[in-house]
């Protein structure tokens, strides 16, 4: 059985980024953008939450801070499914099928 994590507990990767980085240290927007060599724009809408991480900019932030991109995707992955899941009784989809093609019903374990 999967763990499931309350939507509450998940946070924009940018919001922490933001809370946890960029404001304790006191750096400028400007700052980082000229440093990750990037538009102040893409990292201003990133910190806000009005953007998603991109691996590339998950590399910087890795590069720069040391915090594994890995670790910075995983939250915006959570952050995203989470934002799905709050409207996933919305989506229409029934279950799909599936029928086993004859080659694999002949198939013994």
């Amino acid at each position: 059985m999967a763990l499931k994590m309350h939507s509450s507990l998940v946070v924009h990767v940018g919001d922490w980024l933001k809370t946890e980085i960029i404001e304790p240290h006191h750096i400028k927007v400007n700052t980082l953008a000229e440093h990750f060599g990037v538009s102040r724009q893409s990292i201003s809408a990133l910190l806000n939450g009005r953007s998603s991480l991109s691996a590339d900019m998950a590399i910087r932030f890795e590069k720069a801070f040391g915090v594994r991109a890995e670790t910075l995707m995983r939250m915006q992955s959570a952050y995203d499914l989470a934002q799905a899941r709050a409207h996933e009784g919305s989506l229409q989809v029934q279950h799909f099928p599936l029928v086993l093609s004859p080659s694999l019903e002949r198939r013994t374990v």
